[in-house]
């Protein structure tokens, strides 16, 4: 059983330290000491280097009593979205809530917590385990960047789970590619109220380009969004440079090659429609395409090692755990392309990257305990 108190009293302590993307340092060095006084390993890696943070991803190696065992991992991401910083949790019973000036930070902070909790009551109980990696990556939120430039290294894993969702009732074992654009729209500058006839407004194409996209819920595996626009100076100049960025995402890497191209055709066929000429000079609008592959689709097979444990834990426990597929990106994407079979069990979190976001600590109980059940599980099956 978890000691449900101080778990609840972790995710409190937790997510009133401030650590939005790039900023973890502080959450990660209170990590790390948790870690090393339960006798872990740990090191802090030069991700953060990389990416331009003040701290590295935390890689804690907690040794089994099991030590022929094969090493699990287990994984939460320690950043969190703006607005983060000076987040005041508010208690009612069983619900943690912002109060409306902040997130909460539950994502990912509960998944910290739980698995913190774990590995202290797998020692506590002296319950028969396998080593254990707990990596806590840092920039998750920007581009799963911890993830990418974590040093493998330092990681004995090649299986786990990472905890970075909400019901604890599923295991997201599906998720998309997804691909950011950033779209640069060239048209030409002239005085608003002299001349609006001889410039080319950048505005006015995007706008046409927007309105003839296909974004949101394109279909049951693909979704697209126009996230960002930035241009124009001043109210009597027609706007010669509009830059859009966004992305799209699916389960189907042909649907979202497809998607991609469409925005950008879009774009090239609104620019297409305009041109003008002043002073014997021709000036056509143009774009510029800037496509980036953020992160690759993962898909864990129901038979994998993975799901074949989590399943089986939760049958131990009277309970049913679903696969699903998710239209979000974390962490697990990026372990399994780089060779940690992994998948994403839930932790209770709710509303996420809002300002209404809440927790139902008894969700997090149920993860916890689920992940004991876990643990006790793979240490049963490395032992025979």
């Amino acid at each position: 059983m978890i000691n449900q108190e101080r778990i609840k009293n972790l995710l409190l302590e937790l997510v009133q330290i401030d650590s939005v993307s790039r900023e973890e340092r502080d959450v990660a060095e209170r990590i790390k000491a948790y870690c090393e006084e339960m006798g872990a390993e740990v090191f802090i890696d030069d991700a953060g280097e990389k990416v331009g943070g003040n701290t590295g991803n935390v890689i804690a190696r907690f040794p089994g009593t099991l030590p022929r065992a094969e090493p699990i991992m287990m994984s939460a991401h320690m950043d969190t979205v703006v607005p983060g910083r000076g987040v005041k949790p508010i208690v009612e019973g069983d619900i943690i809530r912002t109060d409306g000036t902040t997130i909460l930070g539950g994502d990912d902070k509960s998944g910290c917590a739980v698995i913190i909790e774990a590995v202290r009551c797998l020692r506590e109980q002296d319950i028969p385990h396998a080593p254990i990696d707990a990596v806590f990556s840092i920039c998750e939120e920007v581009g799963l960047l911890g993830a990418k430039h974590l040093d493998l290294s330092k990681v004995r894993a090649r299986y786990g789970l990472v905890f970075d969702s909400d019901d604890p009732g599923f295991l997201f074992t599906r998720g998309p590619s997804a691909d950011h654009f950033e779209i640069k729209i060239y048209g030409l500058e002239s005085h608003a109220g002299v001349a609006p006839e001889q410039g080319i407004s950048a505005i006015r194409v995007a706008a046409e380009a927007i309105a003839a996209m296909k974004l949101f819920r394109v279909d049951e595996e693909t979704t697209a969004n126009i996230g960002a626009i930035q241009g124009g100076e001043a109210t009597n100049i027609i706007t010669n440079l509009v830059t859009l960025r966004g992305e799209a995402r699916s389960l189907d890497d042909a649907k979202l090659a497809a998607q991609t191209a469409h925005i950008i055709k879009c774009c090239e066929d609104a620019a297409r429609r305009y041109e003008v000429t002043v002073d014997g000079v021709t000036t056509k609008a143009r774009v510029e395409s800037h496509v980036t592959r953020e992160y690759h689709a993962m898909d864990v097979s129901d038979d994998s090692r993975v799901v074949k444990l989590v399943k089986g834990a939760a049958a131990r426990m009277g309970l049913e755990v679903k696969t699903l597929a998710s239209g979000g990106g974390c962490d697990a994407n990026i372990f399994n392309k780089r060779g940690i079979e992994c998948a994403n069990l839930g932790t209770g979190m709710r509303a996420i990257h809002t300002v209404k976001e809440w927790l139902d600590v008894k969700d997090m109980y149920a993860s916890a305990e689920m992940t004991l059940e876990i643990m006790r599980l793979n240490g049963e099956s490395a032992g025979q």
